[in-house]
């Protein structure tokens, strides 16, 4: 069985995968290409014309490409740009770990889309 330092220490090294593979939505500069029917539910759940997604993948997937400008979100590519509703905030952390990072202590976060954050 895993030690107590060996699952920090892989939270960690998750965390950092998670954030290394993002894709730099923030550099994409498409025109909006319009509406599309995707909700984020305010419990985390994600919807598309009334259904829920059954597959993380695609979750996870779609959340890697959400912008948010000016209280709105959008689903980007390098070239489109889909607006989408989102009733509450679009991720939310499942738990929370206090970890040690060199000395340092951070927080660990798991959100509803499996991945996670270090603060």
């Amino acid at each position: 069985m895993a030690s107590r330092l060996d699952q920090l220490e892989s939270l960690l090294a998750k965390a950092q995968q998670d954030a290394n593979g993002l894709p730099p939505v923030e550099s994409w500069q498409p025109e909006l290409s319009g509406d599309i029917d995707i909700r984020i539910c305010s419990d985390g759940r994600w919807l598309h014309e009334g259904g829920e997604f059954q597959r993380l993948a695609l979750v996870r997937l779609f959340s890697s490409i959400l912008r948010h400008e000016q209280g709105e979100y959008f689903l980007v590519t390098p070239v489109e740009k889909w607006r989408i509703q989102v009733d509450d905030a679009p991720f939310y952390a499942g738990s929370v770990t206090l970890a040690d990072d060199s000395g340092n202590p951070v927080l660990v976060f798991e959100l509803n889309t499996g991945e996670t954050l270090v603060a």
